[in-house]
């Protein structure tokens, strides 16, 4: 049995072995056939500044009773070659598989930066299982919390983007290990490879040189997907030539966001991206916890259930519910 690190200390960086953790300026000089992430602008759209999302979209919120969605969970037996989600809120995703349990983007924080969750989340923080191994996709807030990773930590490894280890190594982890786009960990009998994206990695101003991107989850002849953040890229057709998709895990929110530029995708592009990746299974995921854009938070689903009814594709749609783990 593990014994859990001391909180504060100062786990060990692996570092990625290729060039991905390379700063952007230097990267340029090793050219690659691979393909690889897309950053995408951070220019505001036009026309933002006649939006006001303080009046619009916070405030609202604020005043706005969270939902208190949490269960108590009965944690499932598993047969060979079956794998259980539980889908915690927002892209937070507790994945069952041959005795191992990895949380993906843990978040139980009530706020992010002055953002109100809507929705509680599915299970509580210590109602978990013994945690093997966590996945965070990139370092935005809502992603990446580090709260809620300290109360996770307990000696196991943390498996993050291209220079984004900094931000988890003094939580408790044992490892932090890095990678760049392809490359593979093992934990046991599960890989998990880095993926990329379309979306930008950045903290804060000032640290654009953060990697993000999703990850490939193999583990008993299965193939789960999480995409992370993203808009739609043509990326998506290369990553399911390269893995059979059994299970998508695919955000359909925030796709109209105070600063009008695409960086997530629509409901319909989502559906697009499942088409590209040739999965058999799509799960939706970030939307309905936190309002971090302008549509309702209730628009989403709606949108996809009519895109998915318009295309016959509504039996390849998997609804969860926070907290209630689903065998696949």
């Amino acid at each position: 049995m593990a014994i859990p690190a001391r909180k504060g200390s100062t786990a060990e960086i692996r570092k990625s072995t290729g060039l991905g953790g390379l700063h952007p300026k230097k990267r340029a000089a090793f050219p690659t056939a691979e393909p690889t992430a897309e950053r995408v602008k951070l220019a505001p759209g036009a026309g933002w500044t006649k939006r006001n999302p303080v009046t619009e979209i916070l405030l609202p919120s604020l005043f706005s009773r969270r939902e208190d969605v949490s269960q108590s969970p009965k944690w499932p037996s598993l047969a060979v070659g079956e794998i259980a989600l539980t889908w915690i809120g927002h892209a937070s995703f507790l994945l069952q598989a041959e005795g191992l349990n990895v949380l993906i983007d843990p978040n139980w924080s009530n706020w992010i930066k002055g953002i109100k969750r809507m929705r509680s989340p599915g299970i509580a923080l210590d109602a978990l299982p013994g945690i093997d191994l966590v996945l965070i996709t990139h370092a935005h807030f809502d992603h990446l919390d580090r709260r809620t990773l300290r109360g996770v930590a307990a000696n196991q490894p943390v498996v993050v983007p291209f220079e984004v280890g900094d931000l988890v190594h003094d939580l408790g982890f044992r490892i932090v290990q890095e990678l760049q786009y392809w490359e593979t960990y093992e934990c046991g009998p599960l890989r998990v490879t880095l993926t990329p994206c379309r979306h930008w990695g950045a903290r804060l101003l000032h640290d654009s040189h953060r990697g993000f991107g999703g990850f490939i989850i193999e583990v008993g002849g299965r193939v789960i997907y999480h995409c992370g953040d993203t808009a739609y890229f043509e990326g998506f057709e290369e990553i399911g030539r390269r893995f059979p998709v059994d299970v998508a895990l695919l955000p359909i929110g925030a796709y109209d966001p105070p600063s009008l530029r695409a960086v997530h995708m629509n409901p319909e592009e989502a559906l697009d991206a499942f088409l590209a990746l040739k999965a058999k299974v799509m799960v939706p995921m970030h939307y309905g916890t936190f309002r971090l854009s302008y549509e309702p938070l209730d628009e989403p689903p709606r949108r996809l259930l009519a895109a998915a009814f318009s295309r016959q594709m509504e039996e390849h749609i998997v609804w969860m519910q926070e907290g209630k783990p689903t065998i696949f």
